[in-house]
């Protein structure tokens, strides 16, 4: 018989064991499988100043624990128990709607609470309801209580920055407007716009200047407006930056107005309304479902958008209730978490790593958080991992010296798990509270990613193991 060569390589290098004809032993052709790197010893090679806690699950059990009870800040981590929560209380299709209504000789703005809602929506309104053959009303009102009004997320971020607006039931492009300022001659021209995709009126709500000042920014407001300064010495040449909104209906208000000048339709000076009454809608705008905005909030980051999903779904009075229903609603696995807000910019919330990954292996697998998440979270930092054969979907968390990674973990045998690492140098942590930029901390954060993208190496094998 003609020996098939081809098909006897194939059977051969097919195999895992092979007899040893000539001893009677069994030959192992599989190359030796590597060890399982030891976390604590990547940990220590690191040297990263501070503290690092992990824990690793197949979703059944524990497969690896480091300091996975010790109490740490959880910062933008937060955001995926907030999407969990908002997903089993709101549900995924629920929307949020923007609404004109016409109550008698009033015409009102009512806000819904749709945290996404842009000028270039308004605009939509407007058009709709100019072209609904609506008599010009005597009164116009706006109406924001949907939600609590709260003047900003938490007190102790710098009151300039755009990430930290106010909360209201009446939100536009992220309540903040765009600043931008040109050099003319020795001074500047500043120009304050609720700029969206395609349409960026003027903010007639919110005024900037160049002021004489050591501060960066300096504000105050009064029942009508805002007032913004801003220190000639910090504005260079040309530039633009976001600043917070904290006047959000009449900031609504002021642009639908514009907007609807433009189209033929001149409505009244507005008024805050306390209480909605009855009336007829006559124009309407739905926010896309909520998991679309979930998405888009665990990718991006928004804390508005996190703080607003969670109010709407815990109806709590302020944060610190609405934080605590969260924990309440976790029952035993929200044991160690303590939570002030649903975006994590406060700097008192705690979390565990063992706590984190538990809720991710319970509710967060049961309402399939998986498939909003972001895949790779690290290469946006780090670039791609040539090593890597896993995939990560996952929410990272910074703040000044906080860097956080929770999600999940897949190999490419099919093995899976859930896993969250948590580091912190809590002196530098709260020396820079509040601070943009402190010295030192880009460094930090990109080495505690580095880290981070070790462990998870560190977590495939173990999986696989």
């Amino acid at each position: 018989m003609k020996l098939d060569r081809r098909g006897f390589l194939s059977a051969l290098l097919a195999s895992a064991v092979m007899p040893d004809l000539a001893g009677g032993r069994a030959l192992d052709m599989r190359p030796p499988q590597r060890p399982v790197p030891d976390p604590w010893k990547l940990i220590g090679r690191a040297a990263l100043p501070g503290q690092v806690s992990f824990a690793l699950s197949d979703g059944r059990k524990p497969l690896a624990l480091g300091k996975a009870l010790m109490p740490m800040a959880p910062a933008s981590t937060i955001k995926a128990v907030t999407a969990i929560f908002a997903l089993d209380r709101l549900g995924p299709a629920h929307r949020f709607s923007t609404r004109i209504i016409r109550s008698g000789d009033m015409l009102i703005l009512v806000g819904g609470g749709d945290p996404v809602l842009s000028t270039d929506d308004l605009a939509r309104l407007a058009a709709d309801l100019a072209s609904s053959g609506q008599e010009p009303p005597r009164r116009f009102a706006v109406w924001g209580g949907a939600l609590p009004h709260l003047p900003q997320i938490t007190a102790e971020q710098a009151g300039h920055l755009a990430y930290n607006p106010s909360i209201s039931g009446m939100i536009l492009n992220f309540n903040r407007v765009h600043l931008g300022w040109t050099r003319v001659g020795v001074d500047h021209q500043l120009s304050v716009e609720a700029r969206a995709a395609s349409q960026s009126p003027r903010a007639y709500t919110v005024t900037a200047m160049p002021g004489n000042h050591a501060d960066l920014f300096t504000y105050r407001h009064d029942q009508a407006r805002e007032y913004w300064t801003v220190s000639r010495a910090a504005l260079g040449q040309n530039g633009s930056r976001w600043l917070p909104v904290r006047l959000p209906e009449l900031y609504a208000a002021d642009v639908f107005q514009t907007l609807c000048r433009a189209r033929g339709l001149v409505l009244p000076q507005a008024e805050m309304i306390p209480a909605l009454p009855q009336g007829q809608v006559v124009a309407q705008h739905d926010s896309p479902p909520l998991e679309v905005l979930i998405r888009d909030m665990l990718r991006h980051s928004t804390n508005l958008t996190a703080e607003v999903l969670g109010l709407h779904a815990s109806g709590a009075a302020d944060l610190l209730a609405s934080g605590q229903a969260m924990c309440d609603w976790l029952g035993d696995l929200g044991q160690g978490l303590r939570l002030l807000d649903h975006s994590g910019l406060s700097s008192d919330s705690r979390v565990t790593a063992y706590g984190l990954t538990r809720v991710l292996a319970g509710p967060g697998r049961d309402l399939d958080l998986v498939r909003l998440l972001r895949v790779n979270p690290l290469s946006e930092d780090l670039g791609r991992d040539p090593k890597a054969r896993h995939l990560v979907t996952g929410k990272t968390g910074t703040l000044n010296f906080v860097s956080n990674l929770t999600g999940y973990i897949k190999t490419p045998s099919g093995a899976e798990g859930v896993f969250t690492i948590l580091c912190a140098d809590p002196p530098r942590r709260q020396a820079s509270i509040g601070q943009e930029l402190p010295a030192g901390v880009s460094t930090w954060t990109r080495a505690a990613k580095g880290l981070q993208r070790e462990l998870l190496g560190a977590f495939a094998a173990r999986l696989d193991a």
